[in-house]
């Protein structure tokens, strides 16, 4: 296995960045979070201040109150930072990386917004590293977001018979910024993002969902625009997952044809 490099980042985070996405875990994977064990869920660089890593914490213990909860961070600073918040909140905290230090098999890894500054080909060995300290049927969650999460994209990997699968590319707006498909090109997880060129897959479903944007937007408003061009794309046989509730909220899920 290629080893991924000890990369800081800038370590900056905001509270509420990914609130739109521990709300996708809850309603998709609940399942996974309230499955009895010791399995814990993994928060991987959680930057200069824990407060995504306490929300998440939060939110994943609505459905399992036991479930264990750690933050990994190499930057010794940011864990003295969180010690004491994340003590109150029962959070458990290692200094560590990609290997995950040595924890039992997660049930869930996050890992959003450590890998830009990589290339594509060092996040695809981070993402191995981090599907070797999942348990079978776990899911890793890698992506990017806006400063304020005003934009957010994310890979799903689910660990299947030992191998790590691609499952879907969830995407979210809260329309701060209106909404066009390809507004999420720049906030793509990093090994897609220099691949929106014609003749790929993700190029290639950009397109499609602007065309669908394009015939139903007249007179809509952002959110209503999200959601009919979606409906339209669905409709026209695009592997969509909507969720009800969050679909009107602005999240989809792209399922990834044969992986």
């Amino acid at each position: 296995m290629n080893t991924p490099p000890d990369r800081r980042t800038r370590g900056r985070t905001r509270a509420g960045r990914l609130a739109a996405l521990d709300a996708w875990l809850l309603a998709t994977e609940r399942p996974l979070l309230e499955a009895p064990g010791e399995a814990p869920v993994v928060d991987v660089g959680f930057g200069a201040e824990p407060w995504t890593l306490l929300e998440l914490a939060t939110a994943v213990r609505s459905v399992n109150p036991s479930l264990a909860v750690v933050g990994v961070e190499r930057d010794p600073g940011a864990l003295r930072t969180a010690a004491d918040p994340c003590a109150g909140a029962g959070v458990a905290l290692r200094e560590g990386g990609f290997d995950l230090n040595g924890l039992a098999p997660a049930r869930l890894v996050r890992a959003m917004n450590v890998l830009r500054g990589y290339t594509g080909a060092e996040a695809e060995a981070a993402h191995a590293l981090l599907g070797t300290g999942l348990a079978e049927g776990g899911l890793l969650v890698e992506g990017s977001a806006s400063a304020d999460g005003e934009l957010c994209t994310a890979h799903l990997l689910r660990k299947v018979d030992g191998a790590l699968r691609p499952e879907a590319l969830w995407l979210a707006t809260d329309f701060t910024r209106g909404f066009a498909p390809i507004q999420f090109r720049d906030w793509l997880p990093r090994d897609l993002r220099r691949s929106v060129k014609p003749g790929t897959a993700i190029h290639g479903f950009l397109g499609r969902w602007t065309a669908a944007w394009d015939a139903t937007r007249a007179g809509l408003a952002p959110r209503e625009a999200f959601r009919a061009s979606a409906e339209r794309l669905a409709a026209s046989g695009e592997p969509l997952l909507r969720v009800e509730n969050l679909l009107a909220a602005g999240q989809v899920a792209w399922r990834y044809a044969g992986g």
